[in-house]
């Protein structure tokens, strides 16, 4: 009689990868992590980071070859390597965003107030506004001048570089601060980025200059990027945490940083699609922005991006077959992050079904909000397929949900995939302080969520 298992209990990546072989190798993917978040703080430099990489390794924009790669304005890109079997056979896919929540600059954003020359910001994605105030942050951007010529701005990463900052009021005189609920306490228009205060000298017998410290400041950037006050117009800059990702806990088990929400997907999907040469089925690699606000518009996973170089793709490789039904034919991982179990909030989680640092990918059946409102939920023999798969290759992995039911919830990119008939889940890994300037993710984990891509993209 064969013997029942009674209990389940997901095993730990810690334990799975033990062996000084796994543990060397973590340890390299953890120090090549920290570098590629210290580096992509914004998704155009994520697509800068993405385009070499698949250079390297031979993908070319020509649907025609076997390694295809099309990028829609530097923040949206499809990779794909044709597989053994035809493409109407089926295909897996790792979609994950390359966007993550910061505090982006109004088009008229620099002003003068009390000698101080400020930015006005607009925050992009859900933020928890007071973590953002006094620390340092650095500025990245793109600005476009009437002629055409795009200017890359970046400032506040170098140690010789200045850094910015949002000021916040002194507790001595903050005593009607403290009995406000959050939302009035931290107020969306008071978060202005400190540029500088010094005034422009005046020259002799000149009157003072009108706004002499915003003056200097927009002398300052002429003389560095070439760009005036209405170049802002045409532009995209961003406010990010400055400086590079760092190692948390004396036994450096944690990496601490800016964007592991949702760039941490993004490093582990494209390590594993570079690490299998040679596959079954065509793999299909996806990297979106603006999943923080909705997914919206023309480089969003709502927009069409995905069909069209789908179209593409099935008239170059298998022009007999109809595109519907290669798309239904695809198994895919919808790769975003899920909230760790934080051992000081343990009140918003369900703790059998919570997602845990140090367990491996979390996959979480169904997001969305009360009721699963908005979510997909993935059917159970795709569930029960990538179980086997897992278990098999001995790689550590869990189930959870968004915190309690009515608890709160979010969504993903997962619904506007499934849209087209494929098998869909979410999964990543876990992050405590998710949607913070400082999130925290454990190296396990992301060693694990890399293994656990580059099997599925195999199979």
């Amino acid at each position: 009689m064969s013997k029942l298992q009674l209990e389940y209990e997901p095993k730990s990546a810690w334990e799975a990868f033990a062996s000084d072989e796994h543990r060397k190798a973590m340890d390299e993917m953890a120090a090549n992590y920290v570098k590629f978040l210290s580096e992509c703080k914004t998704e155009r430099l994520v697509m800068d980071y993405v385009r070499e990489r698949i250079g390297e390794a031979g993908f070319k924009d020509d649907f025609g070859g076997a390694r295809v790669f099309r990028f829609n304005r530097n923040k949206t890109c499809f990779l794909a390597r044709k597989g053994r079997r035809p493409l109407s056979d089926g295909y897996r896919l790792v979609g994950a965003h390359a966007d993550c929540p910061r505090l982006d600059l109004k088009q008229r954003p620099l002003y003068e107030d009390l000698d101080i020359c400020l930015a006005k910001t607009h925050y992009y994605g859900g933020i928890r506004k007071y973590q953002w105030l006094t620390i340092p942050l650095a500025l990245h951007g793109t600005v476009v001048k009437k002629s055409g010529e795009t200017v890359s701005v970046r400032i506040g990463e170098d140690m010789s570089d200045p850094v910015f900052t949002i000021t916040d009021l002194l507790p001595h005189l903050a005593y009607k601060e403290v009995v406000k609920k959050v939302e009035d306490a931290f107020e969306a228009e008071k978060l202005n980025v400190v540029l500088g205060q010094s005034p422009v000298p005046a020259e002799d017998g000149e009157e003072k200059a009108k706004e002499p410290v915003k003056r200097m400041v927009l002398e300052i950037l002429h003389q560095r990027y070439g760009i005036e006050e209405a170049d802002f117009l045409s532009a995209e800059m961003q406010a990010v945490p400055a400086g590079p990702a760092r190692f948390v806990g004396l036994d450096e088990s944690l990496i601490g940083g800016y964007g592991h929400d949702d760039r941490s997907s993004v490093f582990c999907a494209l390590e594993a699609l570079l690490a299998e040469p040679e596959p079954e089925y065509c793999q299909i690699v996806l990297f979106w922005d603006k999943e923080e606000i909705g997914s919206e518009g023309a480089t969003g996973a709502k927009s069409y991006f995905f069909e069209y170089c789908m179209e593409e793709l099935v008239d170059a490789w298998e022009p007999d077959a109809r595109l519907s039904a290669v798309l239904m034919k695809g198994s895919a991982l919808s790769a975003d992050v899920s909230a760790a179990m934080d051992p000081d909030y343990k009140d918003v989680y369900e703790p059998l079904n919570a997602a845990r640092l140090g367990y491996g990918p979390c996959f979480n059946k169904f997001t969305g909000h009360r009721g699963k409102v908005g979510a997909n939920d993935a059917h159970p023999d795709f569930i029960g397929w990538l179980r086997s798969i897992f278990d098999d290759a001995g790689i550590p992995w869990h189930m959870s949900e968004l915190g309690k039911v009515d608890a709160g919830g979010g969504g993903t990119v997962a619904k506007f995939l499934a849209v087209y008939g494929m098998d869909v889940i979410d999964v990543g890994v876990p992050v405590l302080s998710m949607h913070s300037p400082f999130e925290l993710v454990s190296k396990a984990d992301i060693y694990a969520c890399v293994l656990a891509f580059r099997e599925f993209l195999k199979r």
